[in-house]
């Protein structure tokens, strides 16, 4: 189990561990961030590179081939076999 370094340290300055910042909401870290992002996925078949939103509520297909890039899930968007993302 994570826990947070000793108060008394004195090289500590009371920073969390890194770990620990990663485990918590978006809304409760030290620096707020998204946790969805943008990513560039080629296509399996003709490897077209088409611009897709991590968390996509819609299936996306390839532009040219008509090939299915990624799917919903309901949270983030998963990626079909043959697809790969770079970011």
């Amino acid at each position: 189990f994570l826990k947070w370094k000793k108060k008394n340290d004195k090289n500590n300055l009371n920073i969390p561990i890194q770990e620990i910042e990663k485990m918590k909401h978006k809304s409760q870290r030290m620096t707020p961030c998204p946790d969805s992002f943008f990513m560039r996925v080629k296509c399996g078949k003709c490897s077209t590179i088409s611009t897709i939103f991590s968390h996509s509520q819609t299936n996306v297909q390839c532009e040219k081939c008509q090939n299915l890039l990624c799917k919903t899930t309901g949270g983030k968007a998963k990626l079909t076999e043959g697809s790969s993302y770079k970011l």
